[in-house]
């Protein structure tokens, strides 16, 4: 027998607390905004310029210990992380962030040597496996070179569902895009957490997902609307969205059961990146059902695919196959 998240046909109504949905949506995006101004981004070296130091000690860590080693420095902002390694759990390894100094593109070789004489009285066997520095120049043009990877990941988007489809689907699957991408940032303006490239990579990650989830349910509604000429709009979404159900959970939910592992047993490097991953697969699956069929809905959208239409993706002979 095999196993059923979903059942095969499901007569749900998506579209019965519409109006609570969406608006939900639109209140949630106004506040990661809000959050966003007000919290900002808690920005990685990669972005902020700095250097992060990983220690390995052969004691247990005293965080307070290193700090007092390291405040008679006078380095500024110092963070001073215990890092768990589930594979290795005998290792006491700590993660150390010095803000960019003044003046300096980073911690210079002369402070990162002062950082370890520092650390070595605590520990003659303390090691320095990683040490990784990124000046103010490169951090701002990771910025730009980041937000032009999103953005024109968002207009490809949209010219290739526009030729796909229809205009309005366009604006359905980008509105969706939009509002996963905009949520992702609030919930890391909340909780703080270390935004840096691998969360960008994580950012494009999330609008491919959301993408072929979107792309999934905007076929079986062609399908449907060429099989169904009379139907209500709302009727034929409604359908389309119960048809790919199964589809869509099983998929959500296969992918979120290999990211909790990872986030669980992947140790703390790529934590931030599967965390945006987890997230991005929930609410990609939520905006792909709630948002993207909804925006097609108060649209409206073609009926007869039979025809070809001058303002319409169907103009380009085979793109709609």
């Amino acid at each position: 027998m095999r196993l059923k998240l979903v059942p095969s046909e499901t007569k749900v109504d998506f579209f019965k607390l519409s109006k609570i949905t969406f608006g939900a949506s639109i209140i949630g995006m106004i506040v990661a905004l809000v959050l966003f101004f007000l919290l900002g981004l808690n920005f990685g070296i990669d972005f902020r310029g700095g250097t992060t130091i990983r220690t390995d000690a052969s004691i247990p860590i005293e965080v307070s210990t290193y700090r007092s080693a390291l405040s008679k420095l006078n380095l500024g902002d110092v963070s001073i992380t215990e890092v768990f390694d589930p594979t290795k759990p005998d290792q006491n390894v700590a993660q150390i962030r010095i803000e960019q100094q003044e003046n300096e593109g980073s911690a210079t070789v002369k402070t990162v040597k002062a950082v370890q004489a520092a650390l070595l009285t605590i520990d003659s066997k303390m090691t320095f496996p990683s040490i990784e520095s990124v000046g103010p120049k490169v951090s701002g043009e990771l910025i730009r070179t980041a937000v032009i990877a999103v953005i024109a990941a968002i207009f490809a988007v949209l010219f290739y569902i526009w030729l796909r489809f229809e205009w309005q689907f366009s604006v359905g699957a980008v509105a969706a895009l939009i509002h996963d991408i905009v949520l992702t940032i609030g919930i890391f303006s909340l909780l703080q957490i270390k935004f840096d490239l691998a969360i960008i990579a994580a950012l494009l990650t999330i609008v491919g997902y959301s993408l072929n989830d979107t792309v999934v349910v905007f076929d079986r509604v062609r399908e449907n609307l060429r099989k169904y000429k009379k139907m209500e709009l709302q009727k034929v979404l409604n359908l389309s969205i119960n048809e790919t159900l199964s589809r869509t959970v099983m998929t959500s939910v296969t992918t979120l059961l290999a990211l909790i592992s990872l986030f669980v047993l992947g140790g703390d490097v790529i934590r931030g990146f599967v965390f945006a991953m987890i997230w991005g697969v929930i609410v990609g699956t939520y905006s792909s059902v709630f948002i993207a069929s909804n925006i097609l809905l108060r649209l409206g959208v073609k009926r007869d695919w039979s025809k070809p239409s001058a303002g319409a993706g169907t103009q380009f002979s085979g793109i709609d196959a």
